[in-house]
């Protein structure tokens, strides 16, 4: 089984991707993009030899980068390979979406070709996914996105650190890296050719007019949006052009844009980053306003527009769509933080929601929710926690609502934090000023109710409700488990249909779910469980015949200065105390 298909280690796989396909769009030349793009298979895919290999103006390949290996490079860097040789290698072997995969048994016939190239010989694999010293993976990059563009380079990586063939996750993975890779390539040349453009604005004095016609048609036939701004005066910040690409974008005219300002057409929500990148060389990436109301991503880059005498001048902004980025790395966070067979949130995205909300302070007295502030407890602190995006169900709003489709204007989740998942949230305890000689925070402490189960004493808190299915096993056992996952997917639909829209419903592994239910007293939570409870008993129809499965529950309650194991192992415990004691009771009946 592969390592990779852990959430944990794909949620890692994820992040370092992130963080090599960010380092793209900061070298300053073709030249950097190029090695920094070699260097990023290497940093973030886990292979130890990668090379790009770039189309030149004849059509022939050559090698421009090298990375993972100083003799590679020392063979290879500079080399040509023809356009012939390169075509046939793309047109063989598997294709795996848009990758060329050619095994050892079937390369042989290209040990001749005039494409450079380091390998080795090495015994055949031991087990049928081992990478071989003569296989060849190559990603092409196209200038559209995918194989429906022009051709532009070749990724070609050699060496897994794993030692075995990538699986869908790491052919997913460089699938993606090479279409970043292609937009920062792209992206390089065209930062080159629009500084070209500036310098002879500034420089060439005597040959203005045709110095200002080339950086018009750079301008204007740019594919991606641009934008003038007026630097200074009144009006600073005033777009005064905008290319036909930007006016697409925002399905806004020339006109309409000249009349405002990027900060008119931000997102309120990303105000404070846009002020933060109004300067040269300042990049964002935020959402502007489309004539709709919708909302795009979008990458903003920054450079000034200088005069000798009087400084700055005007602001030449490249707004790039990252729309479809944006949309792939949520379903790629979705996917590390969400069980496949369900869709319900999992192990790991259960615990980071749970640990959301506990510290490792004990209440106070006199704190909200210390139970001697007010009845009730978390009552008045849970007001901002009832919104869309703080546990998700399926189908319902999530955790990560506000990065979604091409029209959304919803901003970041309360957990959100800078990678997406589980960052900072609004329970984070920022220090603060002392009021009345306590420390302000503005975390609100959970707290249990009291462990008398025969008084409630109205006191609200959160409920961990723990799952497990009885008779399960024998389902598996009896017809498979084709029949046992329809089981568990409809499990998690009736438990998702069974509890309100600001609760979690996870899977936390193989027949267990969990409940976090807030604001329920000890009786609404014995009220949940029975509820939840008779949800699941009735028959559930699996492949024409009709199957039971039982569940018992164990409640435990989240308090701080406990951490979500304890919460997680405290409610479990309960589960079997429960599960004991009906099993008697069912014996006696007997």
């Amino acid at each position: 089984m592969e390592t990779e298909s852990e959430p944990y280690i794909r949620l890692a796989t994820l992040r370092l991707l992130h963080e090599v396909v960010a380092d793209l769009n900061t070298a300053r030349s073709l030249a950097d993009t190029v090695q920094t793009v070699a260097d990023g298979v290497i940093a973030g895919l886990g292979y130890e030899l990668s090379a790009v290999n770039l189309v030149r103006p004849d059509g022939d390949l050559i090698v421009a980068a090298v990375g993972g290996s100083a003799g590679a490079e020392a063979l290879m860097a500079g080399r040509v390979g023809s356009r012939a040789s390169w075509e046939r290698r793309l047109s063989m072997g598997d294709r795996w979406g848009d990758l060329r995969f050619i095994p050892y048994t079937e390369g042989w016939v290209l040990d001749e070709d005039d494409v450079p190239e380091w390998h080795t010989p090495g015994p055949a694999p031991r087990f049928p996914d081992e990478w071989h010293p003569m296989d060849r993976l190559f990603a092409p990059m196209y200038t559209a996105g995918g194989a429906g563009g022009e051709l532009i380079g070749v990724i070609s990586v050699d060496r897994p650190r794993n030692g075995r063939r990538p699986g869908a996750w790491g052919r997913e993975a460089l699938q993606m890296y090479a279409f970043h890779a292609a937009t920062a390539i792209g992206n390089a040349r065209l930062r080159a050719n629009m500084q070209r453009a500036l310098l002879r604005l500034e420089r060439e004095q005597q040959a203005l007019r045709a110095s200002e016609e080339s950086f018009r048609q750079a301008f204007e036939y740019a594919p991606s949006g641009m934008a003038i701004a007026e630097m200074g005066g009144d009006h600073h910040g005033r777009l005064l052009r905008a290319n036909d690409a930007l006016c697409r974008l925002l399905g806004r005219t020339a006109s309409a844009l000249r009349r405002c300002s990027f900060s008119d057409l931000v997102h309120p929500d990303d105000m404070g980053t846009l002020m933060r990148t109004s300067t040269e060389g300042g990049r964002a990436e935020l959402r502007l306003e489309r004539r709709d109301g919708s909302y795009v991503w979008v990458s903003l880059r920054n450079s000034v527009v200088a005069d000798a005498a009087d400084g700055p001048r005007f602001q030449l902004t490249h707004v790039e769509d990252i729309e479809e980025r944006k949309r792939h790395e949520l379903q790629l966070a979705h996917r590390a933080s969400h069980d496949s067979l369900t869709g319900l949130p999992n192990s790991a995205e259960l615990r980071a929601r749970l640990g959301s909300r506990l510290c490792a302070h004990p209440p106070r007295p006199g704190e909200p929710g210390s139970g001697d502030a007010e009845a009730g407890g978390l009552s008045r602190g849970y007001d901002a926690f009832d919104g869309p995006g703080v546990f998700d169900r399926p189908g319902g709003a999530g955790v990560f609502d506000g990065l979604g489709g091409s029209g959304g204007s919803g901003g970041a989740g309360v957990f959100d934090g800078p990678s997406g998942v589980g960052g900072p949230g609004v329970f984070d305890r920022p220090g603060g000023p002392a009021v009345g000689g306590i420390p302000y925070e503005p975390h609100v402490h959970a707290i249990a109710p009291r462990e008398d189960d025969d008084v409630d004493d109205g006191h609200k808190g959160l409920a961990v409700l723990f799952c497990d299915l009885d008779g399960f096993k024998s389902i598996n056992d009896r017809f498979g488990h084709h029949a046992g996952d329809a089981v568990l997917i409809e499990v998690a639909r009736r438990l998702a249909g069974g509890v309100r829209e600001g609760d979690t419903v996870a899977r936390l592994g193989g027949d267990e779910f969990v409940v976090l239910a807030d604001g329920l007293g000890r009786a609404d939570a014995q009220d949940l469980a029975v509820r939840l409870r008779n949800a699941i008993t009735p028959p559930i129809r699996v492949d024409g015949r009709a199957v039971r499965v039982g569940a018992s529950f164990g409640i435990g309650w989240a308090s701080c200065g406990m951490t979500a194991e304890d919460v997680l192992h405290s409610a479990d415990q309960r589960m079997y105390v429960e599960k004991r004691s009906r099993a008697k009771e069912r014996r006696r009946a007997g």
